[in-house]
Formats: C-alpha cells, sequence, structure tokens
C-alpha cells in the first residue's frame, strides 16, 4: 500500500473556463510534491509537505485562513459529511480532478483549449496511421473519429471508466466500515456508521480526484495504460501533452505525434474488434480486488476511538495501509490473468506499431524504445492502483510479449497471428511467455464449431451430430 495521504485541503480556484486557466493560482496555492504526485501541496497554513500543518490536513485547512476562506471550506466539510451516494464521492472526484489540472503541471505548464490547427494534425495523424496500420494488421479500423483533448476534457471522458475500475474496491471499504461493530450495536451507532461513510467517499474522491488531475498532466492518449478510458471509437490525443513528451528528444513533431497516433490508433483496433477483451480486462482487475481483505482489525481500533471532531484519524488508518492482498491460489492466479492481460494488450500494440512505422519513420527504433521504458517505469496511473488496491497496472512483461507477437507474425503471418483474438482461450498464457518458440509452433486449437453449437444451443436449433450409419444403428438398438 503506498503511503499517499488521503489529505483534505481547499484547492486552489479553478479557473472560468477549465481549460485555459484564465484566472490566476493564488499564491499560496502550489502543485504536487515531485515526490508525492497525490499529495495537496502547497495548502494554506500548511507550508506544503513537511512544513507546519503538514500532518494534520484538516488543521492546514483551517488554521491560517481568512473568513471568506473559512466559509468555503466549512461548506466543503458540509458536503463531505453530507454525501449520501455510492463508495466513492465522484462529485467531489471530478472537482478536484479539475482543480488540480487548472494548477498545472510541475514544470508550470498550464492547461489550455485546443484550437482548430492542433485538432487538425490529430486528425490527419490519426488518419495516416490508420492507413499504415492496415499493412501491419488484419484488425480493420475501429477508431470512428479523432478527437483532439485538453487536460480538462480527457478528465472528463474518462472518469466514467476510472468509477468502473475504483468503486467495487471503495464497496468493500464502506461494507467493512460497518460489519466491525457487534451487530447489537450497528443500529444505535447508525449516524456515526453513516458518517464515517459519508467521510470514506469523501476521503476516496478526493484521492481519485487528485490521482486523476496529474495524470491528465501526462498521459498522451486515451489507453496509455493498456485500458479503454476513453468512449469507445474514438482515437484521442492530448496535443499539449504530446508537445512536452517529445520535448527533449531530439525527434520531429510530427514524427512523435505519428507514432503516438498510431498506438492510439492500434489500441482501437484492438477494443473495437475483440468483443471480450475490454470485460475481460475490467474482470481481471474486479477479479484481483475481491481478493483484497481489509484489516478489520485496525479499522476496529479507529472505529472505536472515532471521535468526530478528529476525523482525520479515518485518514491516517487509510494511509497506513488498510487494503491487504491474500495470499490464496485464487489471488496469485487473478493477478497473473490481469499482469499476462495487459502484457499481451501492450506487446500486440508494441509488435503492431513498430512493424508499421519502422519502414516509415527514422524515429521508429527511439521512439519505440521511449515509450517501453515510459511503461515500464510507471507513473501516476501505476501509483493510483498500488494506492487503491495494491495494484500496479504496468505490463510487466511487455517485451516477452512483443518478442512472441513478433515470432507469430513470422511463423504464421499476420492473419494466423490476429486470429487468437478470436477466443480467450486462444491467447498465450504467462507461461508461453517463457516458452515463446514452443508456443508459437503449437497446433492451433479452432472453437469456430464450438462457438457454433453454442450458438445454436442458445438459438435452441441444435441440429443432431451427424452419425455413420452404425452408430445411428447401435443408438437404435439402445431405445
Amino acid at each position: 500500500m503506498s503511503d499517499t495521504p488521503f489529505g483534505f485541503g481547499l484547492p486552489p480556484e479553478e479557473p472560468d473556463d477549465g481549460d485555459e486557466g484564465k484566472k490566476k493560482d493564488q499564491e499560496s496555492g502550489g502543485g504536487q510534491g515531485p515526490a508525492n504526485p497525490f499529495g495537496f501541496g502547497g495548502l494554506p497554513g500548511a507550508g506544503g509537505f513537511g512544513g507546519p500543518g503538514a500532518d494534520n490536513p484538516l488543521a492546514a485547512m483551517f488554521g491560517s485562513l481568512n473568513p471568506n476562506d473559512l466559509g468555503a471550506a466549512f461548506q466543503q466539510l458540509g458536503q463531505m459529511l453530507s454525501y449520501e451516494g455510492g463508495p466513492v464521492n465522484w462529485d467531489m472526484a471530478k472537482q478536484i480532478a479539475r482543480q488540480t489540472v487548472s494548477q498545472g503541471t510541475q514544470d508550470g505548464v498550464k492547461d489550455a483549449s485546443i484550437g482548430p490547427a492542433d485538432r487538425t494534425a490529430v486528425e490527419e495523424a490519426v488518419r495516416l496511421a490508420d492507413l499504415w496500420l492496415d499493412d501491419a494488421t488484419s484488425l480493420p479500423s475501429g477508431a470512428g473519429t479523432a478527437v483532439a483533448w485538453s487536460r480538462a476534457e480527457w478528465v472528463e471522458a474518462t472518469l466514467p471508466a476510472w468509477k468502473e475500475l475504483v468503486d467495487p474496491v471503495a464497496e468493500r471499504v464502506g461494507a467493512a466500515m460497518g460489519d466491525v461493530l457487534p451487530e447489537e450495536m450497528q443500529a444505535m451507532a447508525g449516524p456515526l456508521i453513516g458518517m464515517m461513510r459519508s467521510m470514506g467517499g469523501a476521503m476516496f474522491g478526493t484521492q481519485i480526484g487528485q490521482a486523476v488531475g496529474v495524470l491528465a498532466g501526462e498521459v498522451v492518449g486515451s489507453t496509455d495504460i493498456g485500458l479503454p478510458l476513453g468512449p469507445v471509437g474514438k482515437a484521442a490525443l492530448l496535443p499539449l501533452n504530446v508537445e512536452a513528451f517529445g520535448k527533449d528528444l531530439g525527434v520531429p513533431q510530427e514524427e512523435v505525434r505519428l507514432y503516438l497516433a498510431l498506438r492510439e490508433a492500434a489500441h482501437q483496433r484492438l477494443f473495437a474488434h475483440v468483443p471480450w477483451l475490454r470485460s475481460h480486462l475490467y474482470g481481471a482487475v474486479d477479479g484481483y480486488a475481491r481478493g483484497i481483505k481489509v484489516d478489520t482489525a485496525k479499522l476496529e481500533d479507529v472505529v472505536g476511538q472515532f471521535d468526530p471532531q478528529n476525523p482525520e484519524q479515518l485518514q491516517d488508518a487509510l494511509q497506513q495501509g488498510m487494503f491487504q492482498p491474500e495470499d490464496t491460489p485464487e489471488q496469485k492466479a487473478a493477478l497473473a490473468r490481469l499482469e499476462t492481460a495487459l502484457a499481451l494488450v501492450e506487446g500486440w500494440v508494441d509488435a503492431v506499431v513498430h512493424a508499421a512505422a519502422k519502414p516509415r519513420l527514422t524515429s521508429a527504433d527511439a521512439l519505440r524504445e521511449t515509450l517501453r521504458r515510459r511503461r515500464a517505469s510507471g507513473g501516476p496511473a501505476e501509483q493510483t492502483f498500488a494506492t487503491l488496491i495494491g495494484l500496479e497496472l504496468r505490463p510487466r512483461r511487455l517485451r516477452d510479449a512483443s518478442r512472441l507477437w513478433a515470432s507469430l507474425t513470422d511463423a504464421r503471418g499476420v492473419d494466423g497471428r490476429d486470429g487468437l483474438w478470436a477466443h480467450p482461450d486462444m491467447l498465450p498464457t504467462a507461461s508461453d511467455l517463457d516458452d515463446p518458440d514452443g508456443f508459437v509452433h503449437r497446433e492451433q486449437m479452432d472453437f469456430s464449431e464450438l462457438d457454433k453449437m453454442l450458438g445454436e444451443a442458445a438459438n435452441g436449433t441444435t441440429e443432431k451430430p451427424n452419425l455413420t450409419k452404425d452408430e445411428d444403428s447401435k443408438d437404435d438398438d439402445t431405445e
């Protein structure tokens, strides 16, 4: 579990338009500390992390505010305590994410609205990328539209996916908060439990909002973490982040944009034409999350000593780590499935994009290696999930998977390689990544007849299998 604090603070004002950052930040407001991407740095009265008030976010909130700020802080606290929705306060998450975006990144780059030139450049890059990919994969285009997003627009577009990923874990925490008390005491403690759940929803909302806001400053598209976060059929790039990504690479900006467009368009093809893949990945995340247990002993201590005037106790409990992955065969299998699935997706994209870009872009090798290292080293996306459920969404075996897909291309051709996506049981396993040659030359399983029979059974049209004459007579004799 990460040591990321679940701090409460009064974030700087959001710009009027949410994108361009026209309204200046308050002088006391600041970005996140470099070692703590989810923290609330530069809070009024807090002095940043490590300064006065850093260990007590609520003291930071109320310590040195003028009367207007104090009123706003009480209003925010009231909103937290009155929340009655699901396990995560997503309204708060959205608000904090947009406010985090409005602060700009650590290098001082503010968000900006997308102009016509950037939109046209992204549309043309995706269109050209799709043409190049036609030679590298048998899967047709999956991007109905190409869009250029600001960071704030990325937040708005991806929050539904984050909700689907995070709610199951947060639900477990909310249930645990009610289960730690004996049944006969739960009725009497109803208001207290309700307050704790409201605070829990606010804490998750705060952390998710902060994390998504930081992530919006780094992602270059909608599929950076290997999961489809944006709407179906929309290939998206963030021009501001694309420019920052290629700033010190010594590669022409047009090539950087085109290479990233290739990756985005390849992901879109895969998720559009492998209908079971999205649910497979999200189900793997959920399966792993179900194996996470809450440290009820620690939570019982918090409940027993809970002081409504000191709600940061809940923050401290979450910060110290209440999530513990169960060391069971089922949990290990769930983690292996998820890591292998992520590696196969990213490895396929890596191999296909390289095949499309290598003959056409002089910088293809350099950009490929840069992206591989970026995924291997992790970032806010991985830290977000590590904080929430102890899980890093990182394809640890990306290079192994990429080599396996390339070997499959050589041995079976593009159609044979891509045909493996027809059924989840046809895909390589973790052990196949250890022995790629064995998998490449193994006889392929054909699921077409099985799928046909299952489809006919579902429609009530299953026919009696064709039998030989002797077999038919044998059936008649038995009857």
